[in-house]
């Protein structure tokens, strides 16, 4: 059931209901990272409120094609298109090939969406892997007259697209007496290159020949390259962190409306920084802070994604240690309460948890107001009028969203019975004491359900599903093809099966 989503729209500056251009379907696009270097908390902020977008969309019974990007060429550190490139400047400080570069720096950025419990794309496309399509859409704004040609490179002329300051709001006037970069033989102080020319003294190790000569793309015209290559114009929704509106998205509407003559997105969103004492964390700054160093701290990386719920995405959040340490005890308390809800109340009511789910859903679609949903969460959790059964189902539901991974326990309370029969892999996890009979009636009804699923007999499955859920199990299909089973109270789940005959 389809539920009216209201997103904060850049382009307008208000909240608006959410109309895709295709009914049921959604096309999102975000912007990617540049993989010169670890992904630090700030950039992983942007990409945990990217994934509660997608989340709630699915949610709301949408689909969704997902596309983020993998910038590993042509972002040079300086927005005025001077500078280094921050791949080849990264690979001088590591004394490594660009190329190796790229992959260490998407491998560990990997790494840290997984931790995150961060939802894959639909697609990662690498820039390095769409030359032909950024130099097709530069050759089109050229025979459009939308370009000009200086001694290091290709320029789109602002000039000529009238609309250029209209997104960001911005004020030609003001950016003139405001310069305080090196003009060159730019014509307007917004131009911005679209494709640079190599160095005439030096090879770069990353570049390729074009109709203008051996050279590397812009920054900008990745984006629009990749993001058309993947979705149909306009664009539903695309995303990025809130530092990109005044210059790389302005940029990317003014190539892509230039180059196709039509809207290139509907809704734009954009997250607020992760700030520090010192102000923003960036990694050109060395004030950053990795998810790896919380690892070492000894935080559980779903603490932070905790933590960032607890401000809204378009405002800034303080970071510190200590705000991080309170979001994960918070997250612990969360799913100790969970852990020891009592299940035994018979069958889910399920007029009941979608009464439940309500409020949690209201906040989800007034423009992702995540604080308001963990509240809403508590609220049902303190609720002594709702079943305990009703409450275990809400929390399912409610994770799908939040992705906290709410039905954990302590890990140092948990054991492991790995087990494989008749060619599926049942992981069963659970705390306290565990019976053979209890063995034996989950690895029956997991190995049921399988056989279910494959044999596409979806009504048994759902009401295997459903009996694990009124005895309080909660089952999780892995990447892997392993089916888990999560038992926080094994005593009281061997009694409901009991019941259930």
């Amino acid at each position: 059931m389809k539920r009216d989503l209201y997103l904060h729209n850049t382009a307008s500056n208000r909240k608006e209901l959410f109309q895709p251009q295709e009914n049921g379907s959604v096309g999102l696009y975000c912007c990617g990272p540049t993989v010169y270097n670890y992904a630090h908390i700030g950039n992983l902020r942007t990409y945990i409120f990217e994934d509660v977008l997608k989340r709630a969309l699915l949610m709301c019974g949408y689909k969704v094609r997902h596309i983020v990007n993998i910038t590993d060429v042509g972002h040079l550190v300086s927005d005025a298109d001077t500078g280094e490139d921050k791949m080849e400047k990264g690979a001088e400080r590591e004394g490594k090939s660009v190329w190796d570069i790229a992959a260490f720096y998407t491998a560990k950025f990997m790494e840290d969406i997984a931790n995150l419990n961060i939802t894959q794309p639909d697609a990662w496309p690498k820039a390095a892997d769409h030359i032909k399509q950024m130099i097709d859409m530069v050759q089109t704004l050229e025979e459009k007259g939308f370009t000009y040609r200086t001694t290091d490179g290709i320029y789109f002329d602002t000039y000529k697209f009238p609309a250029y300051c209209d997104f960001a709001h911005l004020d030609p006037s003001s950016l003139r007496a405001g310069e305080r970069v090196d003009m060159g033989e730019k014509r307007n102080v917004t131009d911005f290159a679209l494709w640079k020319f190599s160095p005439k003294d030096a090879k770069r190790q990353m570049e390729w020949e074009s109709p203008w000569g051996t050279g590397f793309p812009g920054w900008h015209i990745e984006c629009s390259a990749m993001a058309l290559a993947y979705l149909p114009q306009p664009i539903d929704i695309h995303c990025g962190g809130a530092d990109h509106i005044r210059v790389h998205h302005t940029n990317e509407i003014a190539q892509s409306e230039a180059a196709t003559g039509k809207k290139y997105v509907n809704y734009w969103l954009h997250g607020e920084f992760l700030v520090l004492d010192k102000g923003k964390m960036a990694k050109s700054g060395g004030n950053f802070v990795t998810l790896q160093k919380l690892k070492e701290r000894g935080t559980d990386p779903l603490a932070y994604r905790m933590f960032c719920f607890s401000a809204h995405y378009r405002s800034p959040l303080q970071f510190s240690f200590e705000n991080v340490t309170a979001s994960a005890h918070g997250l612990s308390n969360l799913r100790k309460t969970i852990a020891n809800l009592d299940t035994a109340s018979g069958v889910v009511d399920n007029s009941e948890v979608q009464t439940l789910l309500t409020p949690f859903m209201d906040a989800l679609c007034d423009d992702l107001n995540m604080p308001r949903a963990i509240a809403a969460v508590w609220e049902v959790l303190r609720d002594e009028k709702a079943s305990g059964a009703a409450k275990r189902a809400f929390i399912e539901e409610a994770d799908k969203v939040l992705g906290l991974d709410l039905f954990r326990v302590d890990e140092e309370q948990v054991s492991e019975v790995l087990e494989e029969s008749e060619g599926f892999k049942i992981s069963l996890l659970f705390k306290g004491d565990f019976t053979q009979n209890l063995k034996n009636i989950l690895m029956e009804k997991s190995v049921l359900r399988k056989k279910s699923r494959a044999a596409r007999n979806f009504a048994e499955a759902d009401k295997i599903r459903d009996q694990f859920a009124n005895a309080g199990v909660v089952v999780k299909d892995m990447p892997d093809g392993t089916t888990q089973c999560v038992v926080n109270d094994p005593e009281k789940t061997e009694k409901q099966f009991m019941l259930l005959g």
